[in-house]
């Protein structure tokens, strides 16, 4: 895939809506496409507009093993609700157990290479493996959750995991996402009711207080 082509897209979809952006990438790719759902609020949305779209494209989670029990809740209400199955990968179980006899049950306390360690065997290794069949990738991502997304665009290609990453949701504003949720009664995850902006796991999430960025609850 070229920057030219990639470019191409963006100018073809400029002024495109979400679900249009969304109805033309899930035909084009049919099963060789996939949603990446976190079940937080902006993929909550994305869920909503895909199973309107088409019920069988691919949606699926990561659980690591260390979620919230509100997560698993709002998993099997959105699958109720749309008539959907979202498919949850989960880490390789002999990875996990050697990490933890060997580091600690909580051993991203203790150090950055822990942390990452951590993150790779419970989400990156799931993820690639969730992705490995694709060719391209649908995500939640908004530029205003974080200043390192300012320069992200509807269309990019990934080169880490070499697909077309599919962003209908990037000039949305928190606003919108909400306005969204209420108008259409999307199911969405109830710790957000509790000053949790960001959801992922239990040990590495927080609420945010008032006046701290977005991004400040997740480690």
């Amino acid at each position: 895939m070229d920057k030219e082509h990639i470019n191409k897209l963006n100018d073809q979809f400029a002024d495109a809506s979400a679900g249009e952006l969304l109805d033309y990438f899930l035909k084009e790719y049919g099963d060789k496409i996939t949603f990446a759902s976190s079940l937080g609020a902006e993929d909550q949305v994305m869920t909503h507009m895909i199973a309107g779209i088409d019920k069988t494209a691919n949606i699926f989670m990561l659980d690591t093993g260390r979620m919230f029990p509100e997560t698993y809740e709002v998993l099997a209400k959105t699958n109720k609700r749309y008539n959907i199955n979202i498919q949850v990968y989960f880490p390789d179980s002999k990875r996990v157990e050697d990490m933890v006899n060997e580091k600690g049950i909580n051993l991203f306390y203790k150090s950055i290479e822990n942390r990452k360690l951590c993150c790779h065997i419970r989400k990156t290794e799931p993820l690639q493996r969730a992705l490995s069949d694709k060719e391209a990738w649908i995500t939640g991502l908004r530029r205003e959750q974080a200043v390192t997304r300012n320069n992200i665009h509807k269309v990019e290609w990934d080169d880490k995991n070499n697909l077309i990453k599919v962003n209908p949701l990037i000039d949305w504003t928190h606003d919108e996402i909400w306005d969204y949720i209420k108008a259409y009664r999307v199911p969405y995850n109830k710790l957000h009711d509790k000053g949790f902006p960001s959801i992922g796991c239990q040990p590495c999430t927080r609420a945010v207080m008032p006046g701290e960025d977005v991004r400040a609850g997740r480690w």
